[in-house]
């Protein structure tokens, strides 16, 4: 199976292209950071390869997928890892920063998808996408309306992209409070994050009940990833979550 994985320097998607990896596939690492994606190639076994991209770049993301393809020798499926979330409150959200959002969450999404359809065409494969608790299992989060926003629209594109090419298998993968890797693979999500705001809002997360209250172990997203993307469209999946259990 040859994936690309896109957003593989650090976080989950560095988690995912490494777990498929050790799964046997054939895996292509892609991200801005060169250094770190290296370093996560090197981790995903033999074959692995490291291609820098830049997601709010149209030309990059066609680039880079079209290197990976070659190098591959095509592309049986692509999973889109990344995304940003400032924690901000929707009153102090400027224009940059909406920008910012939608150009990695969303519209890098379709513009990588866009450069590799030809190939999962070829090979009637599977696309899966990241998606949030918050879009779709609660309501947005305080905090991080932006965030949620993008998350919604991106379950969105994922349907229309679907609507257009039902021969490949697009997938939205929810994914919950996860525990993350280790090292450069822990996630830097909340980098950057005002602790004051974070102060403010995280009771209010915890008292509507949008925290578990548990952390789902990181080998069990990929496991669930490895799974889906070995069905191939023929499985018909549209959506999967995969999400910790709540403590008794």
């Amino acid at each position: 199976m040859k994936v690309v994985v896109v957003g593989a320097s650090s976080g989950l998607g560095r988690c995912i292209a490494v777990g498929l990896g050790e799964r046997g596939a054939r895996v292509a690492l892609m991200a801005r950071r060169k250094e770190r994606l290296a370093d996560a190639a090197a981790e995903a076994g033999p074959g692995a390869l490291a291609i820098p991209c830049d997601v709010t770049d149209e030309e990059s993301c066609k680039t880079a997928i079209g290197a990976a393809a070659g190098e591959l020798g095509g592309i049986d499926a692509l999973v889109y890892a990344t995304g940003v979330g400032p924690l901000v409150r929707l009153a102090d959200t400027d224009a940059a920063t909406w920008r910012r959002v939608f150009d990695t969450n969303v519209i890098g999404a379709s513009l990588t998808t866009a450069a590799a359809l030809p190939h999962l065409v070829a090979s009637q494969g599977t696309a899966a996408y990241l998606s949030s608790i918050s879009a779709s299992h609660t309501p947005p989060w305080p905090g991080l309306g932006a965030y949620a926003v993008s998350k919604a629209a991106l379950d969105k594109l994922v349907e229309a992209w679907r609507a257009e090419h039902p021969q490949i298998g697009f997938t939205r993968v929810t994914v919950g409070d996860c525990a993350g890797g280790e090292g450069d693979a822990m996630t830097g999500f909340n980098a950057g994050w005002d602790m004051d705001l974070m102060t403010e809002v995280a009771p209010i997360w915890l008292a509507r009940e949008y925290i578990a209250g548990a952390l789902l172990e990181v080998d069990e997203l990929v496991r669930a990833l490895d799974n889906l993307l070995r069905c191939g469209p023929s499985a018909s999946i549209p959506s999967i979550a995969v999400v910790p259990r709540r403590p008794a």
